[in-house]
């Protein structure tokens, strides 16, 4: 891939992805505009903010918009995501936003390519080991326990923003576990975007000892091929420093980075 293919994969990004809403709006779901910025509230743990630009807005102008986000979370005395991109503008939002009391978390990088490539791969997993479409309450309780066992934090959120994106509607995301007998042993799933050319990964957490078996692969594969059956061409995943050196093997390409900026009351 050249720089121009990169480029213009991270166009492709900008304009068909950003900003990340849910669409459908699932029920109890909110979503409202301060300017450029638009609030999710009730979808996750706390308050997601996210926005395609800034629309030009620097110094005192963004430090007010950065300032209202913290007082609105703040009153509701909830957490809230404010998601970077390393090519946001302008280039001192991260110091802004660490300035108002936002802390950064793990950096990821923002891979886009074709679905065809990941689709070509064969999603063969392990021995011992299958992978099934899930849509019931009591599996994704045990996607939730794997995410808790791997990550060491409650992951509980996961069943109650999936089970509510389900009955939004079923059609618009495909939750794939992998299981070793009774035991989940890495999830994922993959949200096809209304209206755009694209499919997005998400999930790919893994029991350590099920690590470099080829079971996220197969994952990637796998949901690469639902994407395509339902006509997309991109897909898009903000991947970890583990995940990112097989996707790039696979013809996803590095656009950007992402960091989720945090407000704590």
């Amino acid at each position: 891939m050249t720089d121009l293919d990169a480029r213009s994969l991270r166009d492709a990004y900008d304009t068909q992805i950003r900003p990340e809403l849910p669409d459908p709006v699932p029920a109890g779901v909110t979503i409202d505009r301060d300017g450029p910025l638009f609030r999710v509230l009730n979808l996750d743990r706390g308050g997601f903010l996210t926005y395609r630009t800034l629309d030009g807005l620097a110094g005192a102008e963004l430090d007010a918009l950065i300032a209202r986000q913290v007082e609105f979370f703040r009153a509701r005395g909830e957490s809230v995501e404010w998601k970077l991109t390393g090519h946001d503008e302008p280039a001192d939002l991260g110091d802004r936003l660490r300035a108002a009391g936002f802390v950064p978390e793990e950096l990821e990088t923002v891979v886009v390519g074709p679905v065809a490539a990941l689709a070509a791969a064969v999603p063969t997993p392990p021995e011992g080991v299958r992978l099934r479409e899930v849509t019931s309450h009591e599996d994704l309780e045990r996607i939730a326990a794997m995410e808790q066992a791997v990550w060491q934090e409650d992951r509980s959120h996961l069943v109650t923003g999936l089970a509510r994106e389900i009955e939004a509607d079923p059609q618009s995301i495909t939750i794939v576990v992998a299981e070793a007998g009774d035991t989940v042993v890495s999830a994922g799933w993959v949200r096809y975007l209304r209206g755009t050319g694209f499919a997005t990964l998400w999930g790919g957490s893994t029991l350590p000892e099920w690590r470099r078996k080829g079971v996220y692969r197969a994952l990637v594969a796998y949901r690469a091929r639902l994407a395509e059956q339902r006509g997309k061409t991109l897909v898009q995943v903000d991947c970890s420093p583990d995940s990112r050196p097989i996707l790039e093997r696979l013809g996803l390409v590095a656009v950007t980075t992402t960091t989720p900026y945090v407000y704590t009351p």
